[in-house]
């Protein structure tokens, strides 16, 4: 008697392969936490940045819009979707996506052809979580977390994870200290 065949699975979840955590204590250390973040992403890179409203993942783009110096304010894409700040001098182009209003996976946003964009730019998803993991096996999952609560407290802790091989020996340590 034959032994029945291993039912199919899924494709397993590529690795976190390198975890990286900064505490920033105000907006402008956030900006600059992106800055330094910009210098180590190139084209093709996916970004996807959660926290709570309010956290900083926005002002955490801001920066990084300014580190890789590409035009346009970097604003809140919560209305539009997604905007696309194209680079000033060739580089890539920021591509910043807010997923909060969609309600779906990949399909839903299928529409905004982040597949399309995503070679050519550095795509950032503010609330991408179960929706964007699919464009790419390798990403940063950047979390955000801020005392929650009544305090004016500006203190946040940033835990960057780098997803995949693209992330194995990079040097987001760096921005740790």
């Amino acid at each position: 008697m034959e032994t029945p065949a291993a039912p199919h699975s899924p494709a397993a979840e590529p690795a976190t392969v390198l975890t990286v955590t900064v505490t920033v204590t105000s907006p402008d250390e956030m900006q600059e936490l992106g800055r330094g973040l910009a210098k180590q992403l190139r084209p093709g890179d996916l970004v996807m940045l959660t926290g709570e409203l309010g956290a900083g993942k926005t002002t955490l783009t801001r920066g990084l819009g300014a580190g890789l110096g590409v035009r346009g304010a970097v604003t809140s894409p919560t209305f539009v979707i997604a905007r696309v700040h194209p680079h000033l001098s060739g580089g890539p182009a920021l591509v910043h996506v807010d997923a909060y209003r969609l309600g779906g996976g990949l399909d839903e946003m299928e529409d905004l052809d982040l597949d399309v964009s995503l070679p050519d730019s550095v795509v950032v998803v503010e609330w991408g979580d179960g929706k964007v993991e699919e464009l790419s096996d390798d990403r940063l999952h950047v979390i955000i977390d801020r005392a929650t609560g009544d305090t004016t407290d500006e203190i946040r802790v940033v835990t960057l994870n780098g997803i995949g091989e693209r992330w194995a020996g990079s040097d987001l340590g760096a921005l740790a200290g």
